[in-house]
């Protein structure tokens, strides 16, 4: 219900413990900030509610890039889809298993790589569709020059293999 609302489209996230991952698409600075807006609202909203509390949840601000080529939204799909295999890393230091984040929108991605990964811990297969559809060519096809996201990639994990830590900074927000 809240992933859509005029000139702004929720098309896939990534909640974990401490933040929250977002690719939408925006008809401008002025829908973009609306449409974060009114995001805040609704996931403060919720998560209050599961954890019965109260008060606000998300930052009055938010990062956000513009991805321009289909590198850059490529990376953006990996990284957001599958997030929690990068904090797994980052913790244990060992390879993740491969899994759909049931805190993600991974389970209405049409673009992994051969079979789409098991379900995880959270995944509910039944549960309604919560994102918007991609409008953009970049988002919707463009990204898919770069190859379909292979469910066993760690974003960031060309520094995993160098033994560094991985990058961070990466987009909260892309439209």
């Amino acid at each position: 219900k809240g992933a859509r609302r005029p000139g702004f489209r929720v098309v896939h996230y990534s909640i974990q413990n401490d933040h929250a991952h977002f690719l939408v698409e925006a008809q401008g600075k002025v829908c973009l900030a609306n449409g974060m807006k009114s995001l805040g609202a609704r996931f403060a909203r919720c998560v209050n509610r599961v954890f019965e509390r109260a008060g606000r949840v998300l930052a009055d601000r938010f990062h956000h890039v513009v991805k321009r080529t289909p590198t850059e939204v490529r990376r953006a799909l990996a990284y957001v889809l599958l997030n929690v295999r990068k904090h797994f890393w980052q913790r244990r230091r060992r390879e993740p298993p491969v899994v759909l984040d049931g805190a993600s929108s991974g389970l209405w991605f049409d673009g992994w790589k051969g079979r789409a990964p098991p379900v995880g811990r959270y995944a509910d297969p039944g549960r309604q569709c919560e994102v918007a559809p991609a409008r953009s060519w970049l988002l919707s096809k463009g990204w898919r020059r770069g190859g379909l996201i292979d469910p066993a990639e760690v974003p960031g994990a060309s520094a995993h293999r160098r033994g560094q830590a991985p990058r961070t900074g990466s987009p909260a927000v892309a439209a």
